[in-house]
């Protein structure tokens, strides 16, 4: 699963990267983003996720000759699942296990360059899939099976970030609210992205046209 939806992932940066990419003559034409941080699970969430280790990948993609830029991300987050409701065919709820993203989102986004330093907003929707784990019980046989239950939905997300550059590429700090548009556990999915990273300036990578 992670492997296909990265590829997925990568194939949307290289068509946005080359129908995007002629729009612009800046210099921050296009950066790659690579982050990891903590997804902070807030509201109804909070009842049955916590916080792990998470990762982020994304692309910076200026549009025009101001500061709009064009912001794909793919969300790797991950979470402790501690299950409420027990699903269908799994009597058994579970206990310290783990739920892992799988969320694409679209922004568009606005930079502003202070010296070394840029600040920037975004706002974007997307979707995709939000892993949980199921614990099937033979008792029988004393045997434990673990499978993971498949959840789509759609997401917004709205964030805002700081970079400082030191050269051909920066560092940044990121925060955003994202909303999922479907149901986990029968409740309503929200987190706070919270991710720091780097950001190489790709832009001198590419041939001008």
């Amino acid at each position: 699963m992670k492997s296909a939806a990265t590829g997925i992932f990568l194939l949307s940066l290289i068509f946005f990267s080359k129908n995007g990419y002629a729009q612009s003559n800046r210099a921050d034409k296009l950066y790659s983003m690579s982050g990891i941080g903590f997804a902070m699970p807030v509201g109804e969430s909070a009842d049955f996720f916590k916080p792990k280790f998470s990762t982020t990948l994304g692309l910076n993609l200026a549009l025009g000759n101001g500061g709009l830029f064009l912001y794909p991300q793919f969300s790797l987050h991950a979470y402790k699942f501690n299950q409420i409701d027990a699903d269908t065919g799994y009597p058994y709820t579970l206990q310290e296990g783990r739920a892992s993203t799988y969320l694409l989102n679209v922004a568009l986004g606005y930079r502003k360059f202070v010296n070394k330093w840029a600040f920037y907003g975004y706002g974007g929707a997307g979707g995709g899939f939000i892993l949980t784990p199921q614990a099937g019980v033979d008792t029988n046989n004393q045997k434990v099976t673990l499978n993971n239950k498949t959840n789509g939905t759609g997401i917004i997300e709205a964030g805002i970030g700081t970079e400082y550059s030191l050269g051909g590429v920066s560092l940044f700090l990121e925060t955003s609210y994202m909303q999922g548009l479907s149901k986990i556990q029968n409740r309503t999915f929200s987190t706070v992205p919270i991710t720091f990273g780097i950001k190489p300036n790709l832009s001198k990578l590419i041939r001008k046209r």
